[in-house]
């Protein structure tokens, strides 16, 4: 009595995680942890720098948000890339230029080439992004997958810890330029491996009609003799662009999608850009400066998993948008915090919560738009997430010149973490409940 067999969407969704999707997820998040590292790097290492060069640490501004503008520009360029020529090819490329370009910035030696350096860096990183996610996303069961790509996704946050122990351990030692040859050595590795042990994306071939290649990863799964033969009808993918995101029902998602990116990374890159500086002026010492970081990051990470799973189990509307208000009020506790303990906890608890659920959006994102235009939408989110980043720091800068209170000034913080997770209901509301109701 021959098993039944399924469709190829049957097959992956229903699908076990095992060794090969495993293998996929974890060099995906790795790319992810280097770009968390190389985030880090820059930021601890930028004083070091200005005193070899004899510059003002102010300088450093415009480095940092050249980085961010080369990442706003990868993810968009190297998302619609992905959809046209596969995620893998868009994923080698991107890992090869910030490799490459991490590896040249020790040899830098003005600040206008470290700014032409960082905004090439950042066309990698942001450039590999929209290829992980998707990839993930497209070999995880459905009821695994906001987990799976949250999992991925800690990556980011990880490789952000990393760093900071990183610098404190090399700088001293070998100087700033070791950081980013360290830097540029996980990446270097990193494109061999994903060129042998990562296939295509299962879900692109299929939308290519690439029969062989098909049944070669469902051997690598251990599935193959499950799969009833059967094709999806071809997509086409030279239609992939940002315009394809506006259009046939998609606009609202989209919009809604992009103003929670940018709310979210706005204020995430506002909290690990100003947390430091914060605590001195509370009278905090440097320990419990650096410590806060590391607090906020680890909080995001183990937020992100129960986030994750409870999405997976019940919808991501009310976890994701749930999250982000409970964020809040632990990001407006910050500005309230009169002991070390105190201002540890808060900051663990908004990165729990709201960073936490940022992590989980890129999961709903991949999920909204269709095989044919994920990695495009993808990458148009956090493009647009990655504005958000580059003002981010500046508003709170202003406001911090402005002699506003840190106790009002967290409180504007956890505004923008509710506006966040307004935009996630209105999602859940307006966009996937038609959705389902249209189904």
């Amino acid at each position: 009595m021959s098993a039944q067999k399924s469709d190829l969407e049957a097959l992956i969704d229903g699908s076990r995680f095992g060794p090969a999707q495993i293998r996929i997820t974890a060099l995906c998040a790795s790319v992810a942890m280097a770009d968390g590292f190389d985030t880090q790097s820059i930021a601890l290492a930028a004083p070091d720098i200005a005193a070899d060069w004899g510059v003002m640490p102010g300088a450093f501004g415009i480095v940092f948000g050249a980085g961010l503008l080369g990442s706003l520009l990868g993810a968009l360029s190297f998302g619609s890339l992905a959809d046209r020529m596969g995620r893998k090819p868009s994923l080698l490329a991107a890992v090869g230029v910030f490799a490459l370009a991490s590896l040249v910035t020790p040899f830098t030696t003005s600040v206008p080439g470290l700014i032409l350096v960082r905004l090439v860096t950042g066309l990698g990183l942001g450039g590999a992004l929209p290829a992980v996610i998707s990839l993930t996303s497209e070999y995880a069961p459905r009821r695994l997958r906001a987990t799976v790509v949250g999992i991925m996704f800690c990556g980011f946050p990880l490789g952000a810890v990393i760093g900071g122990i990183a610098a404190a351990g090399l700088i001293p030692a070998f100087g700033w330029q070791s950081l980013f040859y360290v830097g540029s050595l996980v990446p270097l590795l990193l494109l061999p491996l994903i060129e042998i042990l990562v296939p295509e994306s299962i879900r692109y071939l299929a939308m290519v009609q690439d029969r062989a290649a098909i049944y070669a990863v469902l051997e690598q799964m251990k599935c193959e003799s499950e799969w009833n033969g059967q094709m999806p009808p071809a997509a086409q993918v030279s239609r992939a662009s940002v315009a394809s995101l506006f259009r046939d029902g998609r606009a609202l998602g989209t919009l809604l999608l992009s103003l929670t990116f940018l709310l979210s990374l706005l204020l995430s890159y506002f909290l690990v850009n100003w947390l430091p500086l914060v605590a001195r002026r509370g009278g905090f010492g440097m320990t419990s400066a650096v410590l806060a970081v590391a607090a906020l990051n680890l909080g995001a990470i183990v937020g992100c998993l129960l986030i994750g799973r409870l999405a997976d189990r019940h919808g991501p509307t009310l976890p994701v948008s749930g999250a982000y208000g409970l964020g809040a009020g632990a990001i407006a506790l910050i500005g309230t915090a009169q002991s070390d303990v105190m201002f540890l906890a808060t900051a663990f608890a908004a990165g729990f919560l709201s960073i936490g659920a940022q992590m989980c959006m890129v999961a709903l994102c991949a999920t909204f738009y269709e095989t044919p235009l994920r990695a495009t939408g993808v990458g148009w989110s956090l493009g647009i997430g990655r504005v958000g980043a580059i003002f981010g720091p500046s508003i709170g800068g202003m406001l911090i010149s402005a002699g506003m209170v840190t106790s009002t000034l967290f409180l504007i913080a956890g505004g923008v973490s509710m506006g966040a997770g307004a935009a996630v209901l209105a999602v859940g509301w307006l966009v996937l409940r038609e959705r389902t109701d249209g189904s």
